[in-house]
């Protein structure tokens, strides 16, 4: 019978030192700190949602609601104007989010192939608008001149095309290999059909990432349709919100509410309610998004 060997498996274990361990202790209280800091309004906002309004006017509502009741979430939804708002809102980050990444996607390549004449010339009047713009008279001019004031083109044309997110989105076009590019071109492919059929695969991630990017910008966008748009039946979600936040142009639909009900609906559950219907559906795309963001938030980075 041959022997039998007997193998054994050390483990090194790594020996701390203070110095580590209270470099730990200082990271983890300050990422905690931060964490925190960043986490309490939305979580003292999402709690004063659901609570009573003289809970909320005495301070006693801090992270849990008090006096619970659904009297604010109801008249926010009871408001049609502002699910109009919602609607609007929704539209205008869909159609402004696609059309966005498709004028990116479709200058970002030209301008990554070595190839292109004029390449540096015309990288470097895109960078010029980073630095210099028309400012905001002539904006507004160029619109109203445009015929496009009262409407959402005014919000969706000027913003079509983002320096920064090019610059981003072209380097990391010049990291795919050229030989993918050769093979397609002898396989008979043309220009159009290798970007959708092998770039925009290999770039999910970084198409993700700056999606994630144009739609919160459109979400969360406030001068420009606070500027350009006048007709009430065409603003959107935060300009909705700002005009409850300051108690102006905004009165509740209580047709459905009994009167007592009606009574008890104070302003400061109001408004919270209302930040909570604004902030919630643009935090549900986070989650969907997040493997690609992982992947995605170090693009264009230097690699040694």
């Amino acid at each position: 019978m041959p022997a039998t060997a007997k193998t054994t498996t050390k483990t090194t274990k790594i020996r701390r030192t203070h110095s580590d361990l209270a470099f730990q202790i200082v990271n983890y209280t300050l990422i905690s700190a931060f964490t925190f800091i960043c986490l309490f309004p939305f979580l003292n906002t999402f709690a004063s949602a659901f609570s009573d309004n003289h809970a909320i006017q005495s301070g006693k509502v801090v992270f849990f609601p008090v006096g619970f009741t659904l009297d604010p979430m109801k008249a926010v939804f009871m408001d049609h104007s502002i699910i109009r708002a919602l609607y609007i809102t929704v539209f205008v980050t869909l159609v402004g989010t696609t059309a966005q990444m498709m004028f990116t996607i479709l200058t970002a390549y030209p301008l990554s192939r070595r190839d292109l004449k004029y390449r540096a010339q015309m990288m470097n009047y895109i960078l010029i608008t980073m630095l210099f713009s028309g400012g905001l008279i002539p904006g507004y001019l160029l619109i109203k001149n445009l015929g496009m004031l009262n409407s959402l083109y005014a919000i969706i044309v000027p913003g079509l095309l983002s320096s920064f997110n090019l610059i981003v989105l072209r380097t990391f076009f010049q990291g795919l290999p050229d030989e993918l590019r050769e093979a397609a071109v002898m396989d008979g492919c043309s220009n159009i059909r290798y970007i959708v059929t092998c770039v925009v695969p290999l770039s999910i991630p970084a198409i993700a990432t700056l999606s994630l990017f144009y739609a919160v910008g459109h979400w969360n966008s406030y001068f420009g349709p606070l500027l350009f748009i006048d007709n009430p039946d065409l603003h959107t979600l935060q300009v909705k919100l700002r005009a409850i936040l300051l108690l102006s142009q905004h009165t509740v639909n209580i047709n459905e509410l009994t009167q007592q009900n009606a009574l008890h609906l104070m302003e400061e559950s109001l408004k919270s309610a209302t930040i909570v219907f604004a902030t919630v559906p643009i935090l549900l795309v986070y989650p969907f998004l997040q493997k690609y963001f992982v992947k995605g938030v170090m693009i264009g980075a230097v690699k040694g």
